[in-house]
Formats: C-alpha cells, sequence, structure tokens
C-alpha cells in the first residue's frame, strides 16, 4: 500500500453496490476521503446531473461503476433501457470528468459482454471489434463499448486521461440473488439451497450446460481497481481475468454439491445458453500494473454460498 491516495478525494459511482462497497472500502483504508453519490440524489441518466456531482465533491479521481445490469432472461426483457441508461451514464460521466478542473483521472468499467460472440479463446483486448457480441448480451456490452471510444478520442483531443477495464463474470459474498438482476452463481446459489429446503428431486437449468464463463472475485476486481486508477495511464482496453474457464454446467454442479443438493439437475436446452465461450488473457494486467487475481474459484464460491445462507435478506433484496 502506497501514500498515493492519503487525503485525495474520489467520487465512486455505484458505490453502494456489490463491487462498489469493495472499492469503497479498499479506498478508504488507503487513506482516499470516497463520495459515494446515490441515484435519487445524482441522476447521471440526465444531462447536468454529472456536472454537478463533480462540482459538489471535486474529486481526483472518478471511478465509474454505476451501471443497470442483470443475467440473461433481464437482457432479453429489457434491452432497450438497458442501452439506453448504460450509454448516457458513462457519455455524461466522461464528460463532465473532461471539464472538470479537480479530476486527474476517471476509472471506467466495462464488460467482458462486449467482445464478439465468437472471439478466439483466450479473449485478447485486440479482438474487441472482431465482430458483433452475443445477441442477448449485446445491448449492454455496445453501451459499454461506446465509452472505451469516447475516452479515447477525448485522450487524443484534450489529453484526457483514463483506465479502461473489462472484468469477467463478477461473483463473491454481497452479490445480487433477487432473480430479476441475478447472474449464473447467484441465481444457482438461491435455487439450490431453495430445492435442498424443499426436498426437490428435480432442479430445471436454463441451457444445455456447454457454455463456459470465467468468474473473477469482487475483491480481486477491486484490487485491479484501485491499482488502475493509481498506476495505468494508457488509453488501451484491459482485461481482468483468470485465465480458468468453468462450463455452467461445472459450475451448478459444484454449487449443488456445496450447498448439499443431491436430486438431478434437469438442463432445458430451448433456453439460452448466452456467448458459447468465456475466458481472458489477463497479461496485459499483471504487465502494466502489476495487477494478478489471488481468489481460488472454490474458496470464492465457499465464501459466497457462506455469505448468503447468514444475510439472506439482504441478499433478495428486491433492487
Amino acid at each position: 500500500m502506497t501514500s498515493f491516495w492519503q487525503g485525495r478525494r474520489v467520487v465512486v459511482t455505484g458505490g453502494a453496490g456489490f463491487l462498489g462497497r469493495v472499492v469503497v472500502s479498499r479506498l478508504q483504508a488507503a487513506g482516499a476521503e470516497v463520495a459515494v453519490p446515490r441515484s435519487r440524489d445524482y441522476d447521471l441518466t440526465v444531462p447536468g446531473q454529472a456536472e454537478r456531482l463533480l462540482a459538489d465533491t471535486q474529486p481526483s479521481h472518478i471511478v465509474h461503476l454505476a451501471a443497470r445490469v442483470g443475467g440473461i432472461g433481464y437482457n432479453q426483457a429489457e434491452p432497450a433501457p438497458l442501452y439506453l441508461s448504460n450509454l448516457l451514464m458513462g457519455t455524461y460521466v466522461i464528460e463532465a470528468a473532461r471539464t472538470a478542473p479537480s479530476v486527474e483521472k476517471t476509472v471506467l468499467l466495462g464488460t467482458v459482454c462486449s467482445y464478439p460472440k465468437f472471439t478466439p479463446v483466450p479473449f485478447r483486448e485486440e479482438s474487441l471489434w472482431d465482430g458483433y457480441p452475443e445477441e442477448t448480451n449485446a445491448p449492454y456490452g455496445i453501451a459499454k463499448k461506446a465509452h472505451l471510444i469516447h475516452a479515447q478520442v477525448n485522450a487524443a483531443q484534450y489529453g484526457q486521461r483514463f483506465a479502461y477495464l473489462i472484468p469477467t463474470n463478477l461473483y463473491g459474498p454481497g452479490d445480487k440473488f433477487h432473480p430479476a438482476v441475478s447472474h449464473v452463481i447467484p441465481a444457482r446459489i438461491k435455487r439450490c439451497v431453495e430445492a435442498k429446503e424443499q426436498g426437490e428431486q428435480k432442479m430445471d437449468v436454463w441451457g444445455t450446460g456447454r457454455a463456459s464463463r470465467e468468474y473473477l472475485y469482487v475483491d480481486d476486481a477491486a484490487a485491479a481497481i484501485v491499482l488502475a486508477a493509481e498506476h495505468y495511464d494508457g488509453t488501451e482496453p484491459v482485461n481482468l481475468g483468470t485465465n480458468r474457464e468453468v462450463t455452467i454446467r461445472e459450475t451448478v454442479e459444484l454449487i449443488a454439491q456445496m450447498v448439499g443438493y443431491d436430486g438431478e439437475l434437469v438442463w432445458d436446452p430451448t433456453k439460452p445458453d448466452g456467448q458459447p465461450r468465456r475466458r481472458v488473457d489477463p497479461g496485459r494486467a499483471e504487465e502494466l500494473f502489476g495487477w494478478r487475481a489471488q481468489m481460488p474459484f472454490e474458496d470464492g464460491l465457499r465464501n459466497t454460498i457462506d455469505w448468503y445462507l447468514a444475510n439472506r435478506a439482504e441478499a433478495e433484496r428486491e433492487p
């Protein structure tokens, strides 16, 4: 830990969320004064609100984590607001940061959903523009990818400093378990726990189970964000991942085993798998700012299950 953050002010949009709370905690432990704006006070989809936020807080750094997100079902049901809300929030934050005299750097969080549907594995940053994203994720992924272009052209024309990070699928304690917005790990933990409690002999699971994902523990992601905010000054996107690919079938079977559910898993191939494969090359992050994921998947999954069992009311709260 360096003294870099001592006395600095940082705005973390989305700082009350799953990833944001861990980032805020790390920054505060390093000596930063952190502002966590709430949407009821600053609606970042509305023109002028980002400028007002920065005028009120006068930060040296912005970490933009606020996003509208959900799993495959939510992406299918709400593609228009997913696209527009995410596009506008990032656009307004980037522009407000460019013109705010106090701001030195902005950290932007992209998404692995921005990669083309059939990207060669492991995903490398230079493949980001080689095709269209997987259809159920495309509106969200394209909105996020637009922020990279915005930041890059601002850097070229105005000298704006930023870091753009692309994490793989996040998981960990504090995740969202409400079915309207949960991703695969929290959704399956909740379902397996309920199936065990209710004595169900069979449990339906979406898709074929053959698709793969790469899971990144929330604390590892937060560590990368804080390191990049301090050390990374390039304009190219940077992957954050573990370089370990896990199929959905393996994921669900491991969760069921850890939860103690021993019923039959019934896969429904009429439901979408999402992107066929996901695993990124995280080498650029280690090379440029010395980051490498630390949490073994099985240990992180156990931590997540234990947190859910101890905090079910909070975990399942409606967003």
